[in-house]
């Protein structure tokens, strides 16, 4: 698989994540990981197999994120707690080490997240995914274009 086709494809939690029923949910609240996999089934034309796989896929890696999520939380306001004029460094040291390998860790799910994703999915729906993420993109640089055109010089 080409880079470039790599990258478009790893747009795909992006793409999941823009919908436009995303303007429909509470500000902050993601879209379900079946209302991502639907939208997915738009684009690409998923059978149920996939579907079911995706959703699984979904959930089970954003409950591994939002664990982590939580314990960095926590790392963060002990490492908070530790700064001043009585520091710890060894605890501070150790927490910032323990922070690190943490956000290393969502890191690293998200992108396992997005290849078992891109695994699940069909060559021909890969590229026909690649193909409405290029369109998009295309689109949203028109509209940007636009913007800065209709925008009054300063």
């Amino acid at each position: 698989m080409t880079l470039r086709k790599s990258l478009a494809v790893s747009s795909l939690s992006l793409a999941l994540a823009v919908p436009a029923f995303a303007q429909q949910m509470p500000q902050g609240q993601a879209p379900s990981a079946e209302d991502q996999v639907a939208q997915l089934d738009q684009m690409v034309d998923l059978d149920q197999g996939q579907e079911q796989e995706l959703v699984s896929l979904l959930s089970e890696s954003r409950q591994r994120i939002q664990s982590l999520r939580s314990e960095a939380q926590q790392v963060q306001m002990r490492l908070q707690q530790n700064a001043g004029p009585e520091f710890d460094e060894a605890a501070i040291r150790q927490d910032a080490e323990l922070l690190g390998d943490l956000t290393g860790e969502m890191t690293a799910e998200s992108v396992l997240m997005q290849s078992r994703m891109q695994a699940a999915l069909s060559p021909a729906q890969r590229d026909e995914l690649e193909r409405q993420i290029e369109e998009r993109q295309q689109q949203m640089r028109q509209m940007q274009q636009q913007m800065q055109q209709q925008a009054p010089a300063q």
